[in-house]
């Protein structure tokens, strides 16, 4: 097991995440390659589909990445990286304005201020240039991270218009500026290339010397499951297909490879969906036991099966 680096403080994810991997950290690390648990080096690392970046901020925290790579098509998490990346003190300084407003209001002021909140940020969709990074990012991640913060469950969900649409949480006192987190994961952004696309867009970082972690959109496990539900256009059984196609692509040009996704087997024993994408003499499947911690049910936070898909 490799030790922690020498750090005031290790990052974790600045925002609470539907298919975080947080609990998954200690399966990954036992299958991680031997090359890398052995000297603690990565070369290369590539995750096509970021999230939360409880994967990306464990391995910094735990190895040495000499080249980084992050990659989402999610335009408002880029928008919160890139600003922690380039503009972490002025966005510190933002979220404490916000939170020491929120936090003087009463219970029905801050559910007003919430909502006043959410409706801006919306408002904003069709008119922001996400492409060029300007100080109105700094004004939207701060919105982005205090809707996190405050709305219910923690969750991040976008109608088809891309528009923000989860209710008001009623926490008490939540921790909407988590200062010391901020600065550790702008410490870790350093040196770090982070780019708005999808999977795809990660082809061109990726060859013989690249270790990529790849936690796509998981397939529902029925009707009512909810694992796609954080961005506005579904991943479907094609995208899956899709997928494992550039991953046994990536597989020939030599990257080593892990995938996290649901287990059909959980509902149907005898759905073979991942393991017939996934074939192959030099790829294992395993299944291993997690916890759905975001379900609006809760009967359906229980234990289930997750597959761990690696290529070496």
């Amino acid at each position: 097991m490799p030790k922690p680096k020498g750090r005031r403080k290790l990052p974790r994810p600045f925002l609470k995440w539907a298919g975080g991997k947080t609990q998954l950290l200690d399966a990954i690390q036992e299958r991680l390659p031997a090359t890398i648990r052995d000297t603690g080096r990565i070369h290369r690392y590539v995750e096509p589909f970021l999230g939360g970046g409880a994967v990306f901020f464990y391995l910094h925290g735990m190895y040495e990445l000499n080249e980084t790579y992050l990659c989402d098509i999610n335009r408002e998490l880029i928008v919160g990286y890139k600003t922690i990346q380039k503009e972490h003190t002025a966005l510190i300084d933002r979220l404490k304005e916000i939170e020491t407003a929120y936090l003087d209001m009463s219970q029905s002021d801050q559910k007003t201020y919430y909502y006043q909140i959410r409706n801006r940020y919306n408002d904003q969709v069709q008119t922001f240039d996400y492409a060029r990074f300007n100080p109105e990012w700094i004004h939207r991640a701060a919105m982005l991270i205090f809707l996190n913060k405050t709305c219910y469950n923690g969750l991040f969900r976008q109608n088809q218009q891309g528009e923000f649409n989860v209710p008001h949480g009623q926490y008490v006192n939540p921790t909407i500026c988590d200062e010391k987190n901020l600065r550790a994961v702008h410490e870790a952004l350093q040196q770090t290339t982070v780019v708005c696309g999808d999977y795809k867009v990660a082809e061109q970082f990726i060859d013989d010397e690249t270790f990529v972690y790849f936690d796509p959109p998981y397939r529902p496990l029925n009707k009512t499951s909810s694992f796609t539900s954080y961005f506005k256009s579904n991943f479907t059984d094609e995208d899956q297909r899709q997928l494992a196609d550039f991953f046994h692509e990536m597989n020939k040009r030599g990257a080593k490879q892990i995938l996290n996704n649901s287990d059909p087997k959980n509902e149907n024993a005898s759905d073979e969906f991942f393991d017939e994408l996934y074939a192959g003499e030099s790829i294992t499947i395993e299944r291993v036991p997690a916890k759905r911690f975001i379900n609006s049910d809760a009967s359906g936070r229980g234990e289930i099966n997750e597959l761990i898909i690696y290529n070496y």
